[in-house]
């Protein structure tokens, strides 16, 4: 036990001196009596990395950068009033989240209970974003919800978080061009429909053919990865890749749908990947972005097996090393 203590208070010591900025709110918590736990999405996850951090000393509480509700201007600057207004019927949100029970559960405030947990995490992405201007890099536990449409919602995400950091980026002035790079491997059907039509914003993804959404628009660069893919080959086609999307985009900087549900044993999809090839895949894409002095936004998006928070945990904590 004293040895394990030493250990994370030298870890602390080591992440006060050069720490990659992490961002939370306990508020983006989902809570339906239980109820959420039907849902294939583990919405406590980003609870359960943030908790591993810190009890791992990779993470001191007082380090916490706090993420903030996005106000109704925010929004706008991706989505449609008629949304915003959809956002309060229990009906229709229980459709964007694929969860029909939720329009059944008694006494729910759809816009309190779920609503304002998305937008608090999605919040987050565009103070990770800032803070990635500041110091290199950053990482939102949270966020990444790349299905998300100007009018409507749709596969678990209701938010067009990213999109909406980039606007609010580029409307502050600290950056001008951004590059999306989408490691789900669902297809970021989402970011392309928002952003598709501006050429300041890139957007590659990879992701498996047959797999939702169903119609894929065509994004600035799509890369199919077969089913079962390796670590091995995930990795080799990224680090291939890598140099030609930077070269096209010209990044001020990259955020990172960083989903991992390319795990194998994964219930939505089929991915071969283990943690260890989840860790080395998002380590390469940091490292690359540090390498060319563009800052690096990390979001969770997507992951939906029972290992699935225990790998962001561990690739976080590689990359927090």
């Amino acid at each position: 036990m004293l040895g394990q203590m030493s250990c994370q208070n030298q870890r602390r010591a080591e992440v006060a001196q050069n720490p990659i900025p992490v961002v939370y709110s306990e508020r983006s918590s989902i809570d339906l009596f239980g109820f959420e736990r039907l849902h294939p999405f583990d919405i406590k996850k980003y609870d359960k990395i943030y908790n591993g951090l810190v009890r791992d000393g990779f993470l001191d509480r007082s380090m916490v950068h706090q993420a903030e509700m996005l106000g109704r201007e925010d929004l706008l600057l991706i989505h449609t009033e008629a949304y915003l207004e959809d956002l309060g019927d229990k009906r229709l949100v229980a459709g964007y989240l694929e969860a029909p029970i939720l329009a059944k559960v008694p006494g729910v405030d759809i816009r309190r209970q779920v609503v304002e947990p998305f937008m608090i995490a999605s919040g987050g992405t565009v103070k990770a974003g800032r803070l990635a201007v500041e110091h290199g890099a950053a990482i939102n536990l949270g966020g990444g919800y790349h299905h998300a449409m100007p009018g409507h919602g749709e596969g678990f995400c209701l938010i067009a978080d990213v999109p909406i950091a980039i606007r609010k980026l580029q409307a502050e002035g600290v950056v001008v061009r951004a590059l999306i790079v989408d490691t789900d491997i669902h297809h970021g059907n989402g970011s392309v429909v928002c952003l598709g039509d501006d050429d300041s914003c890139y957007t590659f993804s990879m992701h498996e053919r047959h797999l939702y959404p169903l119609h894929k628009p065509e994004g600035d660069r799509d890369v199919i990865v077969p089913e079962g893919v390796s670590d091995e080959a995930f990795c080799e086609v990224l680090r291939k890749e890598l140099p030609k999307i930077f070269s096209e985009a010209k990044p001020d900087i990259v955020f990172h749908v960083a989903g991992c549900d390319a795990l194998a044993g994964d219930p939505l999809a089929n991915g071969g990947m283990t943690a260890a090839g989840i860790a080395k895949r998002d380590a390469m894409i940091y490292a690359y972005c540090k390498q060319h002095n563009v800052p690096y936004v990390m979001t969770l998006a997507g992951g939906y097996s029972k290992g699935a928070w225990k790998a962001q945990l561990e690739s976080i904590k590689n990359l927090m090393r």
